[in-house]
């Protein structure tokens, strides 16, 4: 699913024009013409259809514990998080170019990666789920600003109303810090709840705090590139440490 993410937002960006010549960042891969815009349409319904046969197969295989009608309901939010892939930057109207792409990626990145993993293998969902899901949406969606607020010039050329572009900059960096300071209660709302030693809160607490202050004196794009990494970096150090506890 992230694959195909990755690839529809290449796709969908070089139709609706928002990856430029004058974009700014890392270059994609059909703006820089290492593979066609036919390519890639090939490549991301490739991604689609392995995307669906590998989640009907957890399906399949879960089907005894979780029952009939949650299987179904499970499929029928698979096949939503395929298409939500695929329409954030595709289409005639592509909801990311409306400014949707956040509360998406919470909805999908945290609720539905969270919560329908553990009750696709528990067949039930725990308050330090709904905590975790609530974290690793809020941290998505913090990846995603940086990389609008990197990208806020070519995206306001280009008609892509993104949350940076709507509220401009310095408001887009307020955003940032607001829901990173969610995130990081999510963690220790999780660790509280799990009754486990709140000191393992403190280092990804850390992480995360330090990528809210160097994005509130961020001024350009080349400074918002490594923070990209630093956020996903910091996300990963916390699944490493919340896994060891669980």
């Amino acid at each position: 699913m992230q694959i195909l993410s990755n690839l529809a937002n290449d796709y969908g960006d070089s139709i609706h024009g928002a990856d430029h010549a004058g974009r700014k960042g890392p270059s994609r891969a059909v703006q820089s013409g290492a593979i066609s815009k036919e390519q890639m349409k090939r490549g991301l319904i490739i991604a689609a259809v392995l995307s669906f046969i590998s989640g009907c197969c957890l399906l399949y295989f879960s089907l005894p514990a979780i029952g009939l009608t949650a299987s179904l309901v499970l499929l029928g939010i698979g096949i939503l998080s395929i298409l939500a892939a695929i329409a954030y930057t595709n289409g005639k109207r592509p909801y990311g170019y409306a400014g949707l792409g956040d509360i998406s990626v919470f909805i999908f990145f945290g609720w539905v990666a969270v919560l329908g993993a553990q009750y696709l293998q528990t067949s039930m969902i725990t308050e330090a789920a709904i905590y975790l899901s609530i974290t690793y949406g809020l941290l998505s969606v913090g990846v995603l600003n940086l990389n609008n607020m990197r990208d806020i010039e070519s995206d306001e050329s280009a008609g892509k109303k993104s949350i940076p572009v709507r509220l401009g900059l310095v408001r887009a960096k307020l955003y940032h810090s607001l829901v990173l300071i969610f995130a990081i209660l999510g963690i220790w709302g999780f660790f509280s709840s799990i009754h486990q030693n709140m000191w393992f809160a403190i280092l990804p607490s850390i992480l995360i705090s330090i990528n809210i202050y160097l994005a509130s004196k961020a001024k350009d794009h080349a400074s918002f590139d490594p923070l990209l990494k630093w956020l996903s970096l910091s996300t990963f150090i916390s699944t490493l440490i919340i896994q060891i506890c669980l």
